[in-house]
């Protein structure tokens, strides 16, 4: 079951109680890995985590996907994603009572407008950052500073995103707003260096972005997902549960030819725990947003044994299925480091070239494929 707003926002960032994994250093080279504490089957949540701070992304904000402006939570109805996806008001979802958003929640910002889905995510932001970066009536000014900077951020990182500069505002925000305890621990072990006036220093910004681009970790929520979670669990006779997945499978090729592979509100956040999950080309273990909100779910893709560490992938499915050297090139160009998984020493004397067929393939999703991007959310 979904986790209330106020649960999730009135608790401080970190693991909930329970993890079954934590944190250990490894080596100087590859620095800290995630580790599991006790025995952990296939399925199983490992830790359920929120973020220190998390932001939507611009691009995805201008362009009408609806989120909480504290924990991305999904603000259109179903139906109304549907309709918005794929351009057609008139579209009429079967079951709507399996929708989860709840409108008499939502809140607005009195000053500057922006929405939150309940009040407790309105507080929270308030407590957290809120207070500095909010524009009250400049929220449409474009020469407001925090307006020209998220305009100048547009300009150079066209969709798709994998980060936002509001990320790091925050960020800063938290600290003006004396919640300097919320970040010590992430920067102490992730920047070595908690004097605030070095972020500010060419070197400072530079290692505050990179800490970003590499430990940032995508979010995604959608309450069209969430419905299509809720109508597979529906228990229903055969010919009209036939009709109601032939119905969702041809809404998903009908919104894949009108929206492409933008479906889902998006942004990124920070997380310590998870930030420690190093990179595996056969990971055991998955993140993912199950809660439609920034609740980061670890789930064991199989058996993991007491102190084996625990690995995700920074690559999807499809990437990971390519030959090493393209695998490594995409590391290297947004991750800075080169893999050395059991996958990728197994394939170390493969010859250091794409390949053709590899080329060819690219983009090429079949419809299995595709329900399985637009729900795993």
């Amino acid at each position: 079951m979904a986790a209330a707003a106020g649960d999730v926002c009135g608790s401080p960032a970190g693991a909930q109680p329970g993890a079954a994994a934590e944190a250990r250093f490894i080596s100087s080279a590859k620095g800290k890995g995630l580790f599991a504490t006790r025995s952990i089957r296939k399925g199983e949540t490992v830790f359920v985590e929120r973020p220190v701070v998390a932001s939507q992304f611009l691009w995805n904000a201008l362009y009408n996907y609806r989120a909480c402006d504290h924990c991305l939570r999904a603000l259109e109805t179903a139906e109304e994603n549907a309709q918005r996806l794929l351009g057609k008001s008139s579209l009429v979802l079967p079951h709507p009572e399996q929708c989860s958003i709840r409108k008499d929640l939502h809140q607005q910002c009195p000053r500057c407008q922006v929405t939150y889905c309940s009040a407790e995510c309105r507080q929270a932001a308030l407590e957290q950052y809120h207070q500095v970066l909010c524009l009250g009536p400049s929220r449409d000014d474009p020469t407001h500073p925090l307006n020209k900077l998220q305009e100048a951020w547009r300009n150079m990182h066209y969709p798709p995103e994998t980060s936002s500069i509001m990320l790091m505002a925050r960020m800063v925000a938290t600290v003006k707003q004396g919640q300097l305890e919320l970040l010590r621990l992430l920067f102490t072990e992730a920047l070595y260096d908690e004097h605030l006036s070095r972020w500010f220093t060419p070197e400072g910004f530079r290692s505050l972005f990179a800490l970003v681009g590499t430990n940032g970790q995508g979010i995604g929520t959608s309450s069209l997902s969430q419905w299509v979670h809720a109508c597979d669990a529906l228990d229903l006779p055969m010919l009209q549960r036939e009709e109601l997945d032939a119905f969702i499978d041809q809404l998903y090729k009908d919104i894949e030819k009108e929206s492409g592979e933008f479906l889902n509100c998006e942004g990124s956040g920070l997380y310590v725990l998870q930030s420690c999950c190093n990179h595996s080309c056969i990971p055991n273990a998955e993140t993912s947003f199950p809660d439609n909100n920034f609740l980061l779910h670890l789930t064991a893709l199989e058996d993991i044994e007491a102190g084996e560490e625990i690995c995700i992938s920074y690559l999807d499915c499809c990437q990971r299925e390519r030959s090493r050297h393209s695998r490594n090139k995409i590391l290297r160009e947004n991750y800075l480091f080169t893999c050395s998984c059991p996958k990728c020493l197994a394939q170390a004397d493969d010859p250091d070239a794409t390949s053709d067929e590899e080329e060819e393939g690219e983009g090429e999703t079949d419809d299995a494929e595709l329900e399985d991007e637009m729900t795993d959310v």
